[in-house]
């Protein structure tokens, strides 16, 4: 990670001092010292605060939280759950996509790339930011969740009236971070193969979501891709 990645103003107004913080020199040094040592992470260095930067802090109105990048080659683009124009869909998106289609009958897109959802007030969070090649939760232990777990707390703090999506254990684990008494949690199984049909079929978490926003005055987000 270089010194010059850039960080939408919207958020650094709140997360500028986090860059000055001892567990941030470590990620740091962490990933200078494995790009030196030949290894290879994802998503490049441009795109790690992609989720920031598509979706200012002013914009957000739905969070879904992954837990970190894809780690095969041209995947991660720095949004969860997403990947870049022209990859393979993942199976965990193509089961989201599905349930789209179940819940507000939007066709199931072509392409995996969540850009347009980030550009319509979704901030698709992973909880760790990067992840060595073909190494999956490689980098879980060097100071990423402490960075993202702030960003969870401050839209709690500052805004009202968000939809926090948590699906699976670990997502559900960032809710102690969310101030329950003014924002909508929405919480189900992950949309993994795994565990796809202990609750996420039929969560219908996206209507929910514009329910919610639609009753305080919120313009609902345009699921559709």
């Amino acid at each position: 990670m270089s010194n010059n990645i850039k960080l939408d103003e919207s958020w650094l107004n709140y997360l500028a001092t986090e860059f000055e913080k001892p567990y941030f020199s470590d990620i740091k040094a962490t990933l200078i010292n494995e790009k030196k040592a030949g290894i290879v992470h994802f998503p490049p260095s441009s795109l790690i605060f992609a989720a920031l930067n598509h979706t200012p802090f002013h914009k957000v109105k739905v969070v879904i939280i992954g837990q970190d990048p894809y780690h095969g080659l041209g995947q991660a683009n720095g949004l969860c759950f997403s990947v870049n124009d022209g990859i393979a869909i993942p199976p965990s998106l193509v089961n989201i996509y599905k349930e789209l289609k179940s819940d507000l009958n939007i066709d199931i897109p072509q392409s995996g790339n969540l850009i347009h959802w980030a550009k319509s007030g979704v901030l698709l969070l992973n909880a760790i930011l990067t992840v060595r090649a073909n190494q999956p939760a490689s980098h879980k232990n060097i100071g990423w969740e402490n960075f993202t777990d702030k960003i969870i707390e401050t839209i709690s703090e500052k805004k009202q009236n968000i939809v926090f999506m948590l699906w699976g254990n670990f997502a559900k684990s960032k809710k102690k971070l969310i101030n329950t008494s003014k924002h909508l949690i929405l919480e189900t199984a992950h949309p993994s193969p795994f565990s796809v049909n202990y609750g996420f079929f039929g969560c219908s978490h996206f209507s929910k979501a514009n329910d919610y926003l639609k009753k305080n005055n919120i313009e609902p987000v345009n699921w559709a891709l």
